[in-house]
């Protein structure tokens, strides 16, 4: 992607790094603490968005042109370089950007969050069998404590298009 893998180290690296150095992870959000376990556990990127404030029809996963709005978690506005690859819905807003490295805070999970997309990513050897495995587990594990009625859609390398599931 063109990125310094030091300077933009994918999530689930920055949480490991986090929990070797202070002891915890983050508590934002009981779902957050839920996916961020999962990407601690699986060593896989993990991000959760609140659905709610996706503009569809789309969330497409493509190269940024630069006229994108990314909002920061501090509250302020930062626009993607072109050719970087965020996470945009259809009206130009960036969920995530470098894949699902970094999230947003105008979608991050918070108290009045109803529905949420959970994302994760392998690109490694046996990353093809690790990802539908990951959200199973993170499905059943909201289904134990939150009304859920997940679904599931996978794209992998092998076949572009989806495949759904339960």
């Amino acid at each position: 992607m063109g990125v310094k893998p030091t300077q933009y180290r994918c999530a689930s690296e920055s949480l490991l790094r986090r929990l070797r150095k202070k002891g915890e992870l983050p508590r934002i959000h009981p779902v957050v603490a839920l996916c961020n376990a999962r990407s601690v556990a699986y060593a896989v990127p993990v991000a959760v968005l609140d659905t709610d404030r996706i503009a569809g029809p789309l969330l497409e996963v493509r190269y940024a042109r630069g006229d994108e709005h990314y909002t920061i978690f501090g509250g302020g506005t930062e626009h993607p370089q072109p050719g970087e690859v965020p996470f945009t819905d259809s009206v130009g807003r960036v969920h995530a950007r470098r894949w699902a490295k970094r999230q947003s805070g105008y979608s991050a999970v918070g108290e009045r969050t109803c529905r949420i997309l959970v994302v994760t990513e392998a690109m490694h050897d046996g990353g093809a069998e690790v990802v539908p495995e990951l959200l199973k587990t993170v499905a059943e594990e909201l289904a134990a404590h939150w009304p859920t009625d997940p679904a599931a859609a996978f794209l992998t390398p092998s076949a572009p298009e989806f495949v759904f599931g339960g």
